[in-house]
């Protein structure tokens, strides 16, 4: 029987954000079971909370945002993918701006925080969302579908008209912590030159740069390293679902496949999911004391 798990002890980092620009303060600490993962805006007259659930969702452009009560945090799909991946369930996110730090643009150096802090077992069982019919969204060539299975499975697929990237594909089987950090958490995120101006005009992408940035010119990537794989891009695109399906605010047993990918389209995919109450069913909840808590947290009005 898995457990909850939250981290042993406080850590913290700083960084600058990727969107924003602003240098930022990042701390992580323990929670208790039950309490999912909690983003704190500690920058204003009062702390204020803001659950990282689907329902606290305000925008899935270039990132995902979350807010509550008036303060917004934005690009948090990194840390949360490290959590995901990594099968930390209650966890304090304290940070004191309007964005998590983008690190080098992967999950990489949050996973390594993560670990750091150290990973405590809680006393309740670890109850999961199963799926048990067929959720689909579908936007032009672009779609999104779960279906049944025994484990978590993803199977993602991505398609760029330029040469370093073109059609790529992803398969994952299993929720493994440590094929998560060996396989996806070093995916950085990636952006076309030609699209880097309009970004800087919408006032976004001010951080960026190619130390936290794949950036394509027309023929390849500008960055002097390279890549860390050849098909880093639909890892980034896996690693950014992982960050997405952690605001479903349970582990999810289901097989994804993704067709063109992003954000928004994972979104609307958890949306549909919770949507639909007879799509699936909490698994273990019937021996945890929480399992009242995680329905309410779950259900999201039709």
């Amino acid at each position: 029987m898995r457990r909850q798990r939250t981290i042993a002890e406080k850590v913290s980092c700083t960084g600058v954000g990727l969107h924003s620009g602003a240098p930022v303060q990042l701390t992580l600490l323990p929670a208790r079971t039950g309490t999912g993962i909690v983003a704190v805006r500690n920058d204003g007259d009062r702390p204020v909370e803001i659950p990282c659930h689907s329902q606290a969702v305000q925008s899935t452009s270039f990132a995902t945002t979350l807010g509550h009560d008036g303060a917004t945090v934005f690009t948090v799909e990194h840390l949360l993918a490290a959590c995901f991946g990594l099968g930390i369930d209650n966890v304090r996110v304290v940070v004191d701006g309007p964005e998590l730090p983008v690190m080098d643009g992967s999950a990489a150096s949050f996973v390594y925080l993560l670990r750091s802090a150290g990973f405590f077992e809680q006393r309740d069982p670890r109850s999961v969302l199963r799926i048990r019919r067929p959720v689909e969204v579908r936007d032009g060539e672009r779609w999104i579908r779960v279906e049944p299975a025994r484990r978590f499975r993803v199977s993602y697929a991505i398609d760029f008209d330029h040469p370093a990237v073109g059609r790529q594909t992803f398969e994952v089987d299993g929720l493994d912590p440590d094929h998560f950090e060996r396989e996806l958490a070093g995916a950085r995120t990636f952006a076309f030159l030609r699209d880097v101006q309009g970004l800087w005009d919408a006032g976004l992408a001010k951080g960026g740069n190619l130390e936290n940035t794949i950036v394509l010119d027309d023929d390849k990537p500008l960055n002097p390293e390279g890549l860390r794989w050849p098909d880093e891009f639909v890892r980034h695109k896996v690693l950014d679902l992982y960050g997405d399906l952690a605001l479903l605010g349970l582990p999810i047993e289901g097989h994804i496949h993704v067709e063109r990918g992003g954000h928004t389209l994972h979104q609307k995919l958890v949306s549909a999911i919770l949507r639909d109450r007879e799509a699936w069913y909490i698994h273990g909840a019937e021996r945890s004391v929480e399992s009242s808590f995680e329905l309410r947290r779950l259900l999201v009005p039709a």
